[in-house]
């Protein structure tokens, strides 16, 4: 059996992905280490990890030193119960350590709260709501949007959220359109994706969800020439990363145009500063990163990467590795 151990900042973060079935299921699949490795004991333990094959990991995987990666000479790979792996994973591919994460299952939750996000947003729930929550608000003529038949649905990203977003969205007749940077004119052809620019997106879409990674070239894209753009009643809709969106220019924009609305369930930073206009304004609705993989679905990042592992050892075809040229578009 292969030598593995946990790492982990905080051991809490491992009992909440790895229930305790999954934690007897890796005693008995590896010869698994007793303790939690984390950057306080990593230096007590590494004499008797030198013979270590595998890392198992959720949130709280910490980046490993070049110096300490030199005392785990057999270290093979890297299975991450989580989404992205930016921050730890470079130089462990770099070393020809392969890396494989729980990015697919993250991405089942967010394509989900999204799906009930846009068809509520055609149906005008969010500004009905407002509307309805005073008795003149009730009787008079709550808003209602344009309902779902026809409606344009603009996805920023098609990567393993959008992707899987634009698979839920299948049933219902919307007019679905996508804008990726990444993803090449021929798969978008074979996908069936109606790509489009991103000025297009905002322009024609009555809803807006944004699933862009987070990096360099993302960094700000969502500016104020966009926002403004918009259609009356449309819906943008944030699951992806605030640091995508310039936000002092969406907040511009919904202060000049009250029958836009934000769903913001990703800020820079995250939470909004205290001053945010964000909590005081009509026309946002703030959830805190609830989007993702949370309580009971936690268990499904470790199902996905404990049969990766076992895919990986049978030398079977893998399903969720990472690979370097992935880093920009995992987020």
């Amino acid at each position: 059996m292969k030598k593995a151990a946990i790492f982990s900042k905080n051991p809490s973060d491992v009992n909440q992905v790895y229930n305790s079935d999954h934690q007897t299921q890796l005693a008995k699949i590896t010869n698994l280490y007793p303790h939690i490795i984390n950057l306080e004991n990593i230096s007590f333990h590494l004499e008797q990890l030198r013979d270590l094959e595998v890392i198992f990991s959720t949130w709280g995987m910490f980046k490993l030193a070049d110096e300490v990666l030199s005392q785990l000479p057999e270290l093979k790979a890297v299975f991450y119960a989580a989404g992205s792996v930016r921050n730890f994973a470079s130089n462990l591919l770099e070393q020809n350590i392969q890396v494989f994460s729980a990015w697919r299952a993250n991405a089942i939750p967010v394509a989900e709260f999204s799906l009930g996000q846009i068809l509520l947003a055609n149906k005008g729930y969010f500004r009905n709501f407002r509307d309805c929550a005073t008795p003149t608000g009730r009787v008079s003529t709550p808003f209602r949007g344009r309902g779902n038949f026809g409606a344009t649905v603009a996805i920023l990203g098609l990567g393993a959220v959008g992707s899987h977003l634009f698979k839920l969205l299948q049933p219902f007749r919307l007019n679905i359109i996508v804008f990726d940077p990444f993803l090449p004119d021929d798969k978008a052809r074979s996908l069936g994706v109606q790509k489009v620019s991103l000025t297009s997106a905002f322009q024609q879409a009555d809803v807006v969800t944004n699933h862009l990674a987070s990096n360099s070239e993302t960094h700000h894209m969502l500016n104020k020439h966009l926002f403004n753009s918009m259609k009356d009643n449309a819906v943008f809709i944030n699951t992806g990363r605030g640091a995508t969106v310039v936000e002092m220019d969406l907040i511009s924009v919904l202060e000049e145009r009250p029958t836009l609305t934000a769903l913001l369930d990703v800020t820079f930073p995250e939470p909004p500063e205290l001053t945010s206009p964000f909590y005081s304004m009509e026309n946002v609705i703030l959830t805190s990163h609830i989007a993702g993989s949370m309580n009971d679905e936690l268990a499904r990042m470790a199902d996905y990467i404990i049969h990766e592992f076992l895919r990986w050892e049978q030398e079977e075809p893998l399903q969720n590795q990472v690979t370097l040229d992935m880093l920009t578009t995992l987020g």
